[in-house]
């Protein structure tokens, strides 16, 4: 298998739909498997751009965490996504803390193991630049005959009680309207739909910037080996931050921070990006552009039709972004479709807004205060004073042990930030008498699974051929059912059925998927969001169930609960 060539991906040259369901403004990753999963639904959906074409060079997220492969594969794109791969996959080694690419690694960590493939529920973390997910997206909607069109412009909004208006412009002065049910901005941090529908913004302005730079060398394999580690973060006198292959011949580099106003040359920025190396070496700029640390959320992710989703919604610190983005599409896609058959009522949609704004003010808070603490750990690393390479004295080795030390002081995992995906503030779950008062507090370096309403399902292997638990929920609502008694199974279902819901029935008898899920019955969402979860139906039994997680009605706990198999 050869390298892919992903550094231009052209948008189709098409003529939007004058009327769809739902619009997309935005064809970057967000915007495309937001096409991907309504489109699944059933939903008739459309995608438009202002661009023609996605570029590489801008060289955004990269890295994919376990929770975002569980979408991808659920989208059935992942193995194509595993196909493009931009540079050879063994240069992964698991992201390592280094002098310089050629340097000290100042923590050593585990290595990938030939002979340890490791197996369990969770998906593998993926690295593959956003337009190799463009490119992938863009053929499987292709596939699907989904209309998706660049060079289109958004103009102006019409919202009227019906729908949206959508007015669109060509380059060549071409002008067209599109009507949709609702509209879905996936078009940036600078948002065209955001902008329109009146959306302010929340959070504090950045006081300083960085620079993500692209940069090209020639043949370096004489320096760093044919399979050079692919993901590093360099700590040195000069250079601090990412030095990660986008392909065999281009990297990303971080620069600064610098001050606001500020404006480095050309020559600064690749001096730092060859201090980040390690050694001398004939390097291009292809690309610096601008980022900041600092958290900027919409006020509201809902606007009567128009809804907000990825960076249109929320942009922050670098690190986790663009998978935040894909969990907003999850999150959105089945309620839309809900919405839009006539399962659910509009008010559905506020519970998109009330969960996942919650959530991305929590990762973005993570993300500011662990942008805080590296910088902190910066500074007391330069105090120390990083050797150069090639200085083997005991004072160096001394120094390096001492960066080692200060840099595992403050390294924490992440793994709340990948899995804990909870909401604990919605009318679309039926949480548990005092659930929320007794649930520990959210952490970024804590999972564990947990079954609680709210809470993503803890996934698993459910056959001996490798298949999942969320294999088999698929695209539908989901009862789990961990017991003999189907009185609860019959009603749900019946239920489902009078509200034109898609429903599957799993039985698990394995005592272990009781054990992790605590209840004989769970509903779990399209999302795979634990619903609701118990030995017996609430009053209102079924229809009250899903009265509250369609429409989000409050239900009173009062009256005494009634078991599943007195009310058949």
């Amino acid at each position: 298998m050869t390298q892919r060539d992903v550094h231009t991906v052209q948008f189709p040259v098409a003529t939007p739909p004058d009327e769809v369901e739902v619009l997309i403004v935005g064809a970057g990753p967000v915007g495309l498997s937001a096409a991907i999963e309504l489109h699944a639904r059933g939903v008739r959906v459309a995608v438009i751009d202002q661009g023609r074409q996605a570029t590489l060079i801008r060289a955004g997220a990269m890295g994919h965490t376990p929770r975002v492969v569980e979408h991808f594969r659920r989208w059935r794109v992942l193995q194509e996504i595993r196909d493009e791969w931009t540079f050879p996959p063994e240069w992964n080694r698991g992201i390592r803390l280094v002098t310089s690419l050629v340097g000290h690694e100042l923590v050593p960590g585990p290595r990938p193991s030939f002979t340890c493939a490791g197996s369990g529920s969770a998906q593998e973390a993926l690295r593959r630049p956003q337009t190799a997910l463009v490119q992938v997206f863009l053929r499987h909607l292709g596939r699907q005959g989904v209309s998706v069109a660049g060079g289109w412009r958004l103009t102006e909004l019409r919202e009227k009680a019906s729908g949206v208006e959508a007015v669109v412009a060509a380059a060549d002065g071409q002008v067209r309207v599109i009507r949709a049910q609702y509209v879905v901005g996936a078009d940036g941090g600078s948002s065209t739909v955001r902008r329109l529908a009146g959306i302010e913004r929340q959070g504090e302005h950045a006081t300083e910037k960085r620079l993500r730079l692209v940069v090209r060398t020639g043949d370096i394999a004489d320096r760093v080996g044919p399979a050079p580690s692919g993901t590093n973060i360099v700590f040195n006198q000069r250079a601090d931050g990412f030095l990660a292959a986008i392909s065999p011949r281009e990297w990303r580099v971080y620069a600064g921070p610098y001050p606001l106003e500020y404006e480095p040359t050309e020559q600064e920025l690749l001096d730092t990006a060859r201090a980040a190396f390690g050694f001398d070496l004939d390097l291009e700029l292809a690309s610096a552009t601008t980022f900041y640390h600092a958290s900027r959320v919409a006020e509201t992710f809902r606007s009567g039709r128009v809804l907000l989703a990825g960076d249109a919604a929320h942009v922050r610190t670098p690190g986790g972004n663009l998978g935040e983005g894909f969990g907003d599409v999850v999150n959105l896609g089945w309620k839309l479709a809900a919405v839009l058959r006539g399962s659910a009522p509009g008010d559905l949609l506020d519970s998109y807004d009330s969960e996942r704004r919650r959530h991305n003010w929590r990762i973005a808070d993570y993300a500011l205060e662990r942008s805080q603490r590296t910088q902190a750990a910066l500074a007391d690393i330069r105090r120390i004073g990083v050797p150069d390479d090639d200085d083997s004295s005991a004072d160096a080795q001394r120094r390096r042990e001492a960066i080692g030390a200060r840099l595992r002081e403050g390294r924490l995992g992440a793994e709340g930030v990948t899995f804990d995906e909870r909401y604990d503030d919605s009318t679309a779950i039926w949480y548990e008498d005092g659930q929320l008062d007794a649930e520990l507090p959210w952490r970024a370096d804590v999972y564990e699974d947990d079954a609680r309403p709210g809470h993503r399902a803890p996934n698993g292997v459910i056959d001996p051929y490798g298949g999942t638990l969320y294999d088999r929920i698929g695209n539908d609502f989901a009862l789990l059912v961990l017991s003999a008694d189907r009185a609860a199974e019959q009603a749900f279902a019946a239920e489902a059925v009078a509200r034109r819901l898609p429903f599957t029935v799993i039985h698990l008898t394995d005592p272990q998927a009781r054990q992790v899920y605590g209840a004989d019955v769970v509903l779990v969402r399209p999302d795979q969001h634990v619903a609701w979860r118990g030995a017996t139906l609430p009053v209102g039994g079924a229809a009250a169930v899903f009265d509250r997680v369609l429409g989000g009605r409050p239900v009173e706990p009062a009256g005494e609960l009634v078991s599943a198999s007195a009310r058949e």
